[in-house]
């Protein structure tokens, strides 16, 4: 059965149609997919994340515990600040991306995809077996709401007086919001400017309804699953299982400069890395747009002249641009003619370098 978020009782009242999610009932979209998504691309989208895992590493050598189990280099990390990175296996395929976020000199927060976190939680806790750290997952204690879109600071600055102007993109500081206690971090999953505000179960359900009030003359929507996947994709922002899984290395997903070869120490996967850092991978992770209406999906062959070149990782109609879109993974060096087999019909695609969509800053 699945669970049931902090703010099952919210969705429910907003006529959601909730779905199974890496084990959770999540909101999948609340009307119009379209309209969830145009609002978080031109004023505002308030989204549930509390399936997302929270992990805390703390003790005297947390970050030298980090520096080993990640790619990154976590204890270069100043109070206050997050870093995008990943877990990988001793193979160096990515087993989650994470981000983590350093809240004092030797606490870190670890936030992994909810279809992960049980099992990055296990291999923090062996990892960090021979540190002088302490790995808690917390993730029962926590629920997350973001908020996402060009007018996010603006309502959210309505409910608490946090310095939200000098807060930096990747960066995090304890505030109250609506008279309750909140990481408010500068993070996000849709490729516009917004926030994520982690807060006590108890605090979700009534933070929800003072966000979705002051966001009312902004035009807030809430938003669900649906069109947070069409966000990350139009901004070229891989999801686990799709664009990146344990058969795979950051190298081969383009994201190469994750891996930071030169923090002191060794960390798990590093020999399997350095063996292909050099090497161009078989295939490389491209953005493709159709031709035509039709829509590649997941899974789909990319081909030329008929032979099998690619696979497609995310596909769906795109709202910004007009057209569908698809990121894949096409063999390297093969750039023009590219079609996607859809259902026995070659449909035509252009490639193009991702994101596909950047916003104006």
């Amino acid at each position: 059965m699945s669970r049931p978020t902090p703010l099952r009782d919210v969705h429910e009242s907003l006529g959601a149609t909730l779905t199974d999610f890496a084990g959770w009932l999540m909101p999948l979209r609340y009307g119009s997919e379209s309209a969830e998504h145009n609002a978080v691309r031109t004023a505002a989208g308030l989204f549930d994340l509390s399936h997302m895992g929270e992990i805390y590493v703390t003790g005297p050598q947390a970050g030298e515990a980090l520096d080993y189990a990640l790619v990154g280099h976590l204890s270069a990390l100043a109070p206050g600040r997050a870093r995008y990175t990943m877990i990988v296996n001793p193979e160096g395929g990515v087993l989650d991306d994470l981000i983590v976020y350093r809240l004092a000199d030797e606490e870190f927060m670890v936030v992994a995809n909810a279809s992960n976190y049980v099992k990055v939680a296990a291999e923090l806790t062996a990892r960090a077996e021979a540190f002088d750290a302490v790995v808690d997952d917390r993730s029962e204690q926590w629920a997350l709401i973001a908020i996402q879109g060009p007018r996010a600071q603006e309502i959210l600055a309505t409910l608490t007086d946090a310095d939200l102007p000098g807060l930096k993109y990747y960066a995090g500081l304890p505030g109250v919001v609506d008279g309750r206690q909140a990481l408010i971090a500068r993070t996000g999953y849709t490729g516009e400017d917004g926030f994520e505000l982690f807060v006590a179960n108890d605090d979700a359900a009534p933070l929800w309804h003072a966000l979705s009030k002051a966001g009312e003359p902004y035009g807030l929507r809430a938003a669900g699953l649906s069109s947070r996947d069409t966000l990350r994709l139009e901004a070229g922002m891989p999801l686990y299982g799709n664009e990146l899984s344990a058969g795979l290395t950051p190298f081969d997903a383009g994201l190469g400069r994750v891996v930071k070869f030169d923090k002191p120490g060794d960390f798990v996967g590093r020999a399997a890395l350095e063996a292909v850092k050099d090497t161009p991978p078989a295939r490389r992770l491209v953005g493709l747009v159709a031709q035509g209406r039709r829509v590649p999906r997941h899974g789909y062959p990319v081909t030329k002249d008929g032979a099998v070149v690619g696979e497609v990782t995310s596909g769906a109609p795109s709202q910004t641009l007009g057209k569908p879109i698809a990121m894949a993974y096409v063999d390297t060096g093969v750039n023009e003619g590219l079609a996607v087999d859809i259902r026995g019909s070659q449909e035509a695609m252009d490639l193009v370098e991702l994101p596909f969509y950047r916003r104006t800053k």
